[in-house]
């Protein structure tokens, strides 16, 4: 089977991505890259004209939960138990500089 990527390109795009390799590590990578180029090469042969586009293999249906307005804290009471408090809300420090 011909090799679809050479060892040398494979230095090369090492090379660009600053990557030191290892003699047996280009020879490792080559082989796998060469096996990911064949089977690309595989999918693209594939007559596929009349499947039609999907974004996901099976149907999907709605997961969650109903969006149900429950019991909920009383705001006075949590407010109460906050370190600081400023109009109604928990006061938190400042971020990245921020003036209040």
């Amino acid at each position: 089977m011909p090799q679809r990527i050479s060892r040398d390109e494979v230095a090369h795009v090492a090379r660009l991505a600053k990557l030191r390799l290892t003699d047996d590590e280009l020879d490792t990578f080559t082989e796998q890259l060469a096996a990911i180029l064949d089977h690309a090469q595989d999918i693209e042969a594939l007559a596929i004209d009349d499947v039609e586009p999907t974004a996901h293999p099976f149907p999907l249906r709605n997961v969650f939960r109903p969006d149900l307005v429950g019991p909920t804290l009383d705001r006075e009471e949590v407010l109460l138990q906050a370190p600081a408090v400023e109009d109604g809300r928990f006061r938190v420090p400042p971020i990245l500089g921020e003036e209040p």
